[in-house]
């Protein structure tokens, strides 16, 4: 079980790793080393497959939301080739976190994620974010 455990907690270091990824090439390199080739990212507000989509997703969340990053909330839950967890994001001037949702993956023979399921749990009232 402890091998599994490393792979789930490793692939969610990957996927945050991308989402707080700021610089277009880092960017590209980050979403390539969380997500399979043909992964794909749906939440109420996204559905999107492959690399570029997914980058062109959190890009557009680093529009929205300048100076904010994305922190796990709790632990990574997994099973076979399946985790769900919970996420922030995160003001970095002030510490609050308008938004939170909780997410589940599903990981190829590699690690890479295959599918990411999102939901959002905590919105600010009159704002919409276009990608989480």
């Amino acid at each position: 079980m402890p091998a599994d455990t490393d792979r789930h907690e490793t692939a969610v270091a990957r996927y945050f790793e991308a989402w707080n990824t700021n610089d277009p090439r880092a960017l590209a390199k980050a979403v390539a080393a969380a997500w399979a080739g043909d992964g794909s990212y749906t939440d109420p507000l996204a559905d999107v497959s492959g690399h570029e989509q997914i980058a062109a997703v959190i890009a557009g969340a680093h529009e929205q939301f300048p100076d904010f990053s994305f922190r796990l909330s709790g632990a990574v839950d997994g099973h076979h080739g399946i985790a769900r967890f919970a996420w922030e994001l995160v003001n970095e001037a002030d510490g609050s976190a308008p938004v939170a949702g909780f997410d589940v993956i599903t990981l190829a023979d590699d690690g890479r994620i295959c599918a990411v399921l999102g939901f959002l749990d905590r919105v600010p009232a009159g704002t919409a974010p276009s990608t989480r």
